[in-house]
């Protein structure tokens, strides 16, 4: 039986993919090391610093089906020791004395901070490729409204007009440096570590540095300068994006909750036949893809924290830290990966309701168009009175359930200085977006020049 939500049968649907959890599961954990001690023994060979027969006997030894995993967990329980119950493992099926080159130089951080950042490479491909496809979805919603009135916002109430295809663009926009981020993060995170107990590499010999470069280019992962046992800025820069690109998914994903309330009704996520609401009120559809995402994501900023924690370290190793990021990164990446999936089904599958997004343009009674009026008023009367003008106007309006045009017609200083037909055209609000079409536009433009969705 499952003891938490990230393997829980009922609920491991929220909190990662069958994807990421392949990644970040015992078997492939154990993969990883395996796949590092197999490099270090094959370009030792390569430089006659072990037996070629050894190192091709661990290599090709060197897969976890070979192994027991239960049993290797049991003997991690008895002795207290991460990494030794594996590596005896891998020694025990290789032929005669072979397997007694295996680890012939690492100490257990080289082993574990290595096939890490192998697990991390791996989870790296999906999150590139799923936000690639939001990325496109996104800019396929801003194309298309990109001149599609609705309400802007502020402060949660309503403000002034917008276009929906601007505020798909933000979206876009957010994207697309998250994507940066991850991109220009690659070449400082995917690093291995080939330095010995205390970061000196002397285990290694005086060919270290070589064999450093000939193992990492094996694994295609960069060189570091230094030990990063205790430098763990590289695995929290890394939390620290997934963090942020978690915290947008979960503002989409609470915008598109707030916009579903009946109310406003203006997006839904997609609604599948056999979709269920609420065990007693049958009629309800509720956007519960996206309350999950929002979910989610809140805990993903608080494992973000967890691993800025764990850079406070001691001397050349400080094993109580590190333990924690052990927890803290494969969780980050689990529910990244969680974030990604449900926000693509929802923005692949979004609804928008058009027409709803019209109808809410009116719900204020024309006060949305308060600003147009103010500035076609300033050049007539001056901007301060203008807006003390408009001000004293519409609080009477909203008090008294007056609808604007009224009001401003009973202002015998506005009738003085605008018309009614100027009046109905400035009350308009599908005609005052401002430049948002253009805006779109101009993120589109630079989305393509980047090449990012490409």
């Amino acid at each position: 039986m499952a003891s938490g939500v990230f393997d829980d049968a009922l609920l491991r649907h929220i909190w990662g993919t069958d994807e990421l959890r392949a990644i970040f599961n015992d078997a492939n954990r154990v993969q990883k090391w395996y796949e590092f001690e197999a490099a270090l023994a094959l370009e030792q060979a390569e430089m006659g610093i072990i037996p070629r027969a050894a190192a091709q006997e661990i290599a090709a030894k060197a897969r976890v089906e070979n192994v027991d995993i239960e049993a290797i967990g049991a003997e991690i329980r008895r002795i207290k020791h991460p990494l030794v119950p594996a590596l005896r493992a891998l020694q025990a099926v290789c032929e005669g004395d072979l397997g007694e080159s295996v680890h012939y130089g690492p100490t257990t951080q080289d082993t574990l901070d290595t096939g890490t950042v192998l697990q991390l490479r791996d989870a790296h491909a999906i999150f590139l490729r799923d936000l690639k496809v939001i990325g496109r979805e996104l800019y396929r919603l801003a194309e298309t409204h990109r001149a599609t009135p609705m309400v802007g916002r502020t402060h949660a109430v309503q403000a002034l007009p917008i276009t929906f295809g601007h505020k798909c663009a933000i979206w876009l926009s957010e994207a697309g440096r998250h994507h940066q981020r991850l991109r220009e993060l690659e070449p400082r995170v995917f690093v291995g570590s080939l330095v010995g107990a205390v970061g000196t590499q002397a285990s290694y010999g005086p060919q270290a540095m070589e064999l450093d470069r000939r193992v990492m280019k094996r694994l295609g992962l960069g060189v570091a300068d230094i030990s990063w046992h205790t430098a763990r800025d590289r695995f929290t820069e890394y939390a620290c994006v997934l963090g942020m690109l978690g915290a947008t998914l979960g503002k989409i994903a609470n915008e598109i909750l707030t916009l579903q309330h009946n109310e406003i009704d203006e997006l839904a996520e997609p609604f599948s036949a056999g979709k269920v609401g609420s065990s007693t009120m049958p009629h309800k559809r509720n956007p519960s893809t996206v309350e999950a995402a929002s979910a989610v994501a809140r805990a993903l900023r608080y494992n973000v924290a967890l691993m800025l924690e764990s850079m406070v370290m001691e001397h050349e190793r400080d094993a109580a830290s590190w333990r924690a990021e052990w927890r803290a990164l494969p969780e980050a990446c689990l529910m990244t990966g969680a974030l990604l999936a449900s926000m693509r089904y929802v923005i692949e599958g979004l609804e928008v309701n058009v027409a709803a997004m019209r109808r809410n343009l009116d719900l204020l009674g024309g006060f949305l168009l308060s600003e147009r009026v103010m500035f076609a008023l300033s050049g007539k009367l001056g901007k301060q009175t203008a807006h003390e003008l408009v001000y004293e106007v519409s609080m009477h309006g909203l008090e008294h359930g007056i609808r604007f045009e009224e009001a401003l017609k009973q202002d015998k200083r506005i009738g003085n200085a605008l018309s009614r037909e100027e009046l109905r055209e400035l009350l308009d609000p599908t005609t005052y977006v401002g430049l948002a079409p253009q805006i779109v536009d101009n993120v589109l433009a630079q989305t393509r020049a980047s090449g990012w969705l490409d």
